[in-house]
C-alpha cells in the first residue's frame, strides 16, 4: 500500500551495494525504509535519505518489516546547518540523542511532543539560534521522556516553593533551606535557566540574550547529569564536547 509520510531522517546505514536502510522519525514513530540505489549521485532520492533532512516520503508501507521508499521531497535539507562544523556536531547529536530517547516506553502523544520539540530545535539552530543553548533546552525537555527527569517547581523532599537554596542532582530536584543537607550549591540564577529550559516553548523563541558564562555553566550542569543518570553514551556527544573545547 502506497503511503506518505513526513519526518525527519534520523540515521542511515549502507544496504548492499549502492542503497541504505533509514529511520525516519514522524509525529507517529520512527519508520524504517528501504532506499533502493538511493547511494548513487543520480538517484532521485539521494538527498531525500540523507541524515537530518526533513522531508516527505511516498514509501510502499509493511507493518512487519522494512516498508520501502518510492520517492520523495525535500522540505529542508538545512543547508546553514550542515555547512558548519559545530552546527552540525549539535544536530547530529540531537539526532542521536532522540533515537536513543523514542526507544522508551512511550505513548503516541509524547512521540508527537518529542517530534516538535526536534523539528522546532533543528530549524531555530538553521535559522542562527546558539546551538548550545538550544540543544541543552531539548536535554532538559528530554529527562522525563528518559525517566530521570528533576523536579523543577517545589523541594523534592518536602514540597515547599519556598527559600529554595539550590538543584540537587542526587535528589533528582529542587532543595530548600530547611531541608539542605549539605548538597553541592547550584547557584539560583542557574536554577532559573534551568527551569526556563523547561517551560519554554521552543517554536516561541524569537530572540535569545544570556550570558555566555551562564550557557557554559549551565551546559556542563547538563553533560554531567546526562553521564551520571541517563546510561546514554553516544559518540556524537563526545565529539560534541571536543568541539566545545575548541
Amino acid at each position: 500500500m502506497l503511503k506518505k509520510i513526513e519526518g525527519i531522517v534520523l540515521n542511515e546505514t549502507p544496504f548492499r551495494d549502492t542503497s541504505k536502510i533509514i529511520n525516519v522519525f514522524t509525529e507517529n514513530g520512527v519508520k524504517g525504509l528501504i532506499c533502493k540505489g538511493a547511494m548513487n549521485i543520480k538517484n532521485k532520492n539521494r538527498v531525500t535519505s540523507m541524515k537530518l533532512t526533513l522531508g516527505r516520503f511516498n514509501i510502499y508501507d509493511k507493518t512487519d518489516k522494512l516498508s520501502t521508499l518510492s520517492d520523495s521531497d525535500v522540505i529542508n535539507y538545512f543547508p546553514h546547518t550542515r555547512s558548519d562544523i559545530t552546527l552540525i556536531s549539535y544536530a547530529s547529536y540531537l539526532c542521536d540523542l532522540v533515537y536513543q530517547t523514542l526507544k522508551q516506553n512511550l505513548d503516541s502523544e509524547e512521540i508527537k511532543e518529542i517530534y516538535n520539540i526536534f523539528k522546532n530545535a533543528l530549524l531555530k539552530i538553521e535559522d542562527g539560534f546558539d546551538p548550545m543553548i538550544i540543544t541543552n533546552i531539548v536535554e532538559v525537555k528530554l529527562l522525563d521522556f528518559l525517566g530521570v527527569g528533576l523536579n523543577l517547581t517545589n523541594c523534592t523532599l518536602c514540597g515547599s516553593s519556598k527559600n529554595i537554596v539550590t538543584l540537587s542532582t542526587e535528589r533528582g530536584g529542587l532543595i530548600c533551606k530547611n531541608c539542605y543537607q549539605g548538597e553541592r550549591l547550584i547557584p539560583i540564577n542557574i536554577v532559573k535557566v534551568i527551569n526556563m529550559y523547561y517551560l519554554v516553548d521552543i517554536n516561541s523563541i524569537s530572540k535569545l540574550s544570556l550570558k555566555r558564562d551562564l550557557v557554559n555553566e549551565i551546559n556542563c550542569f547538563l553533560n554531567n547529569y546526562y553521564d551520571d543518570y541517563t546510561g546514554l553514551y553516544l559518540k556524537s556527544k563526545s565529539f560534541l564536547k571536543t568541539i566545545e573545547k575548541l
